[in-house]
């Protein structure tokens, strides 16, 4: 659950405060852990005309950077099924918000570039980060250090004969301490990092006069993260997608997204010394409809087939997988 109080009735505008709170319980235990929490306090306020646009408290930077949704309220996932290449370079999220200060300048009405100082997730992972500080209130986890971000980026909304164009491209700095895959028993090493490049564009436009946005669109998204520091160092993504496809259902979305992520060589030699089974990559593709059943509540069913499902090792009875997703998002 997340409130937005718009401060403008008091004479300030676009002020926003916002609070969220979120609880998640797992009956298979490997997606936990289980935790009751915030997942978002924040002030949001514009200056100089909207040029500057300024946003702190405990943040969700996955909401923030990297346009790992796009299409709208009820959008299309991207970095899905490996969006933990952000993660792992220290970039908070849902479940898992930390203090930030993020600051968006933008030039003109398309060209922006967005910065952050945020506090980085515990460098052991996200569940380790969440087990440490469940509620997310603590101002720091284990080992944890700051995170800079950085993304530029060029943004059109769909206009009569504009279709919708979103390029962008950012870098991650972290000097948190995590453990160096290719010498673990050294100590911990201090340079972490991450980069980026994704591009949407609108391919065709079904309504242009009254409703621009309606068409199908299609987007490529590819991630690094150094090896030695990072399990997963490598991600690309294709994806088509669609908005208001039938008349009858202006509203809907649809998509299909293909992922491949690479595993970091040095992690899957270790597994391998250490007489493990490993493979070096996994790659998934998934097929998800998105209906608007009524003002302010989108429901999507999904189906996605995994090729490699678990991490880097697996046993000889782990084959492919095939999730089916069935979810409901209110606004009001």
């Amino acid at each position: 659950m997340i409130v937005t109080y718009d401060l403008s009735r008091f004479g300030i505008p676009d002020g926003q405060i916002i609070v969220g709170a979120e609880q998640q319980y797992w009956t298979w235990k490997p997606g936990g852990p289980d935790r009751v929490g915030i997942n978002t306090i924040a002030y949001y306020q514009t200056f100089f005309d909207r040029r500057v646009e300024l946003k702190l408290g405990y943040l969700r930077n996955q909401n923030e950077f990297a346009g790992t949704v796009v299409g709208g309220n009820a959008g299309v996932n991207v970095f899905g099924p490996s969006s933990n290449i952000l993660y792992q370079a220290g970039m908070s999220n849902n479940p898992a918000p930390t203090p930030a200060l993020n600051v968006k300048y933008n030039f003109d009405d398309r060209i922006y570039n967005k910065f952050s100082i945020q506090r980085s997730l515990n460098p052991d992972g996200q569940a380790a980060q969440i087990a440490e500080n469940p509620t997310g209130l603590n101002w720091s986890t284990t080992n944890a250090g700051i995170l800079l971000l950085d993304e530029s980026g060029y943004k059109n909304k769909a206009a009569p004969g504009a279709p919708e164009t979103w390029l962008r491209a950012g870098l991650g700095l972290n000097n948190s301490s995590y453990t160096n895959l290719q010498y673990p028993g050294q100590p911990r090493n201090n340079a972490n990092s991450v980069y980026y490049v994704a591009a949407d564009r609108q391919l065709w436009q079904l309504d242009m006069e009254t409703s621009p946005s309606r068409g199908i669109y299609g987007g490529f998204s590819a991630m690094y993260a150094p090896p030695d520091l990072n399990k997963v160092s490598q991600y690309y993504e294709v994806r088509l997608y669609a908005k208001g496809l039938f008349d009858s259902r202006p509203h809907d979305q649809m998509a299909i997204v293909a992922t491949n992520t690479a595993w970091s060589a040095f992690a899957v030699n270790a597994a391998l010394a250490g007489g493990h089974l490993a493979h070096r990559d996994s790659t998934a593709i998934s097929g998800t409809y998105t209906a608007h059943v009524a003002p302010g509540i989108y429901t999507s069913i999904g189906l996605t087939y995994i090729n490699n499902p678990t991490s880097i090792t697996y046993t000889r009875q782990t084959g492919h997988a095939l999730n089916l997703l069935v979810s409901t998002s209110m606004f009001f």
